[in-house]
């Protein structure tokens, strides 16, 4: 899967910047810098006032090593990337560490705690008077996790990492027999119906039930096996773990997930012990897990992509703690707010930012970035709006009507109905094998794989080209709709329909993405072809408000925010990309950004939405500030970027993108057809075996996900580990990179978040992962190209990419994480970064290129930069 990123800078020099007049103790800074510098770029000498881009040719890698080199001096103040961007000269850079205080100020951890006491609360650095109704908690501040204090609860060890896995495969077992007996009693049922009425009636009440069941499982299972989460923290791999991850599990894996952004989604987390008050909405699908943890004041507003868990992984533990948001709050999109982190009553956080532990934003304020610190932007964009409670009880009704009435029965009834004549030709002889051998079950399960993948692929590409296009036409932009109503319900259908992660996987990193989004409405009418406008993660609330300039490209990961929400009402916008733009990874691209042409938007960026319109920039960080658009090593290809070479190129790459689309296909059909196969033979031995077939079949199945897809993404590398590489995008070895991340598939690892087999999947597939490593949800892109040292905790969201594309160019190079490492809830580590052993990182940091952090070092940020103790 591609996930393109950036980090680049700018080559132009304003004639007006400040130049620093070095005297003193900056002087003797200066000289000292200036003399690290010239080894690292290898010159006889640099000038002070010489730009480190424009004139000398470095690069962000470049400039990692040199401040790597700095640090590792005594007689130097530490520097970040942040002070050389924003500083790209050795006078400049001299005067700023010579004279600025400590950049980052240490942030607040909760204190460490048995499980037989509760933490004893203390002041922090951010601090506000507890807002009505919801108090606004405090968190102790304690020492690094290398201190002596981090050492009150014992890890585990192998042992209790293999009996851990054992308990969980055998609960594993369980649920599958359990699920297997329901499933096979209800589809027996509906097949028994007679006539159409029947079925659809039997397939109603069945799937009514079954969705019903579930969702009440997660809710049963807490209160049984938790009661109530309570701060706390207990090693991973312990007994106690067990039980906690499989509440954990019950609760992400619940289909109460469709029920986002609906009343009945906040009656749902009450029953799991949430404290929520009125008129809250909450749009983000990732559901909490330590609900009791969680207190939302009235008319508070949870926007998509918030990540608000109260627990996480530290050195080995769970960390369980509250999270408190005051009344009327406003969290914006793609934020994360870790445990012990609070706002006020009408505090807003900006998109793409995130709370550390300990945080605190006091009523009435504004804050965005990673940490988060206080500004002037208001991010509230839409006021209130007539929302009764008779409109949302409607909407409640009609949304279980339609899940009840159309969406279940559809998918229990059809389903049914297509197997029961499959099923005729998996009949046992008396001898109980004879069918196993002739050619009669192969058929079916061929036949049945066929029209279910190729009939599916084609409706649901139909579907999406005319159903969205209907529907919006009753919805326009720039109108104040309440929430819960006619307009509302088909804005999220819109959105629903038109975001199908298999469509834009197929059609990205090759030029089919572009007349794809076309399809969907996206006005690409001035676009310029380059093979890559677009990577294979895009989405969007409204693909018709959505366009894009000429000659922009565009990594994974991007979402365009077309609708903006308050608590009782939502508006939709047209969201604009300007030309000769290039968004790097994970980026929430708001509609009121203010970014023009020629803009380069780096990893994670928060996209200013106040100010100037900004062109002709590159920007990093959150909050975002100015770097250069370009670097001379960037330049390099640029002769393969137009005239006839450029249409001979990319000619040769859409051929051979044509072929890897269909290799893709290829693939996941014989996936599909190996599924309908096993699910048939479950169907022939169901007589004598009973349930237990389906339950062996979910088992068989699960374990030919695993080593199918394992055997699909070696030889898309020609069972070689990958090298790094620095090339055009215009080259064969970018496009065999390109064929590797669509070939692969890597969304049946979530299955094994939390459990040792996770550690295993990752071998396979590549990667060299020590011992008990922690994985709570990472993604590695390049597996061959990660290291990952003994006893690491890895947070869910964090990501570590072994490359990056900006522009034309492509790179990759491999990355390692030493022994004891923490990565951070959503935390993001970059190509050609080695981190030392027991490294922590915090939530939502972006770890740059390059960067060398050293053993027993913390980093935070976005950009990533040491943290002062």
């Amino acid at each position: 899967m591609l996930e393109k990123s950036t980090a680049t800078l700018s080559t132009s020099r304003p004639d007006d910047r400040p130049k620093a007049t070095p005297d003193g103790p900056t002087a003797e800074t200066a000289r000292i810098l200036a003399e690290v510098l010239a080894d690292v770029v290898g010159v006889d000498q640099v000038p002070g006032d010489s730009d480190f881009f424009a004139d000398l040719g470095a690069d962000s890698m470049v400039m990692a090593r040199f401040c790597a080199r700095i640090r590792k001096r005594g007689d130097l103040p530490p520097a970040s990337m942040k002070d050389v961007y924003r500083n790209p000269t050795v006078d400049g850079l001299a005067a700023a560490l010579t004279h600025a205080a400590p950049a980052v100020p240490a942030a607040t951890v909760p204190a460490p705690v048995t499980p037989e006491r509760e933490p004893e609360p203390a002041a922090t650095s951010h601090t506000a008077p507890a807002p009505a109704p919801v108090p606004v908690p405090v968190c102790q501040s304690v020492p690094p996790a290398t201190a002596p204090a981090r050492q009150q609860v014992k890890r585990a060890g192998t042992g209790q990492y293999l009996l851990c896995g054992a308990l969980q495969f055998l609960v594993f077992l369980g649920y599958s027999y359990l699920v297997a007996v329901l499933t096979v009693l209800g589809f027996e049922w509906i097949a028994a119906g007679h006539g159409v009425l029947d079925v659809y009636l039997r397939s109603v009440l069945a799937g009514g039930v079954g969705f019903a069941g579930l969702c009440a499982v997660p809710i049963v299972g807490k209160w049984t096996l938790i009661g109530r989460f309570t701060p706390r923290e207990f090693p991973v791999w312990s007994l106690g773990y067990v039980r906690w991850w499989l509440v954990k599990t019950l609760i992400r894996t619940s289909p109460a997930r469709l029920l986002t952004g609906s009343p009945l989604y906040v009656v749902y987390l009450r029953a799991l012990g949430a404290k929520i008050g009125r008129n809250v909405a909450i749009f983000s699908p990732h559901i909490p897990v330590c609900t009791d943890l969680i207190t939302i004041g009235d008319g508070t507003v949870v926007r998509k992509d918030v990540l608000f868990s109260g627990y996480r992984a530290h050195d080995g533990l769970i960390q369980t703690g509250p999270v408190t948001l005051g009344s009327n709050v406003l969290v914006s999109e793609q934020t994360v707010l870790d445990i012990n982190t609070s706002m006020g009553s009408r505090a807003q956080l900006g998109h793409a930012s995130s709370l550390h532990a300990g945080q605190t934003v006091p009523a009435g304020e504004r804050w965005h970035g990673s940490p988060a610190e206080p500004t002037g932007t208001d991010f509230r964009t839409v006021g209130a709006a007539d929302c009764s409670t008779a409109r949302k009880v409607r909407y409640t009704v009609g949304q279980l009507l339609g899940l009840v009435l159309v969406f279940l029965p559809l998918a229990t009834g059809g389903l049914s109905v297509l197997l029961a004549p499959l099923s005729q030709l998996t009949t046992p002889t008396q001898a109980g094998t004879a069918e196993f051998t002739s050619g009669s079950l192969y058929l079916g399960a061929l036949a049945a794989s066929f029209v279910l993948f190729f009939g599916a692929a084609l409706v649901g590409l139909l579907i999406q080209g005319v159903l969205p296009r209907l529907l919006n036409l009753a919805v326009k932009p720039d109108t104040v709709y309440p929430l819960y109503g006619l307009h509302y319900g088909l804005q999220r259908a819109i959105a629903r329909l038109t975001n199908t992660k298999f469509f834009t996987v197929l059609f990205g990193d090759s030029s089919a993405i572009v007349h794809y989004l076309r399809y969907l409405g996206y006005d690409l009418s001035r676009v310029t072809q380059t093979g890559s406008n677009f990577g294979s993660e895009v989405k969007h609330d409204n693909p018709f408000l959505s366009s894009v300039g000429s000659k922009t490209m565009v990594a994974d990961g991007l979402s365009v925010i077309n609708a903006d929400f308050s608590n009782t009402a939502f508006r939709l916008s047209r969201v604009s990309i300007g030309a000769d733009n290039f968004l790097g990874n994970r980026i929430a691209y708001p509609a009121h950004a203010k970014t023009g042409d020629n803009c380069l938007l780096a990893t994670k960026v928060m996209v200013p939405v106040d100010g100037e319109v900004r062109e002709n920039v590159g920007l990093l960080g959150s909050p975002a500030f100015a770097i250069p658009r370009t670097v001379m090593r960037d330049t390099r290809f640029e002769e393969l970027e137009s005239g006839s070479e450029l249409r001979r190129r990319l000619a040769g790459k859409n051929r051979h993108n044509a072929v890897t689309a269909g290799l893709y296909l290829m693939a996941r059909w014989i996936h599909v057809f190996f599924v309908s196969l096993v699910a048939l033979s479950a169907s022939a031995l169901y007589p004598s075996l009973g349930a237990s077939a389906f339950a062996l079949a979910g088992v068989l199945t699960l374990l030919f996900t695993v080593v199918y897809f394992a055997l699909i993404e070696r030889a898309a590398t020609g069972f070689k580990a990958q090298k790094p590489l620095y090339c055009s995008i215009y080259e064969p070895s970018f496009w065999r990179h390109e064929r590797f991340w669509k070939m692969a598939s890597v969304d049946y690892v979530q299955i094994f978040d939390g459990t040792p087999f996770k550690n295993v999947v990752w071998r396979l597939l590549g990667a060299r992962i020590g011992k008990r490593v922690f994985d709570d949800g990472c993604f590695l892109p390049e597996r061959t190209l990660v290291t990952i040292g003994d006893d690491c905790t890895l947070n869910a969201g964090t990501v570590v990419q072994c490359h990056s594309q900006e522009d034309g160019a492509f790179k990759s190079d491999r990355t390692t994480i030493g022994d004891g490492s923490t990565l951070g809830v959503s935390a993001f580590v970059h190509y050609g970064v080695t981190l030392g052993d027991r490294v922590q990182l915090d939530c939502d940091s972006f770890l740059m290129k390059g960067e060398q952090v050293p053993q027993g070092a913390r980093w935070t940020g976005n950009p990533a930069r040491p943290q002062s103790s």
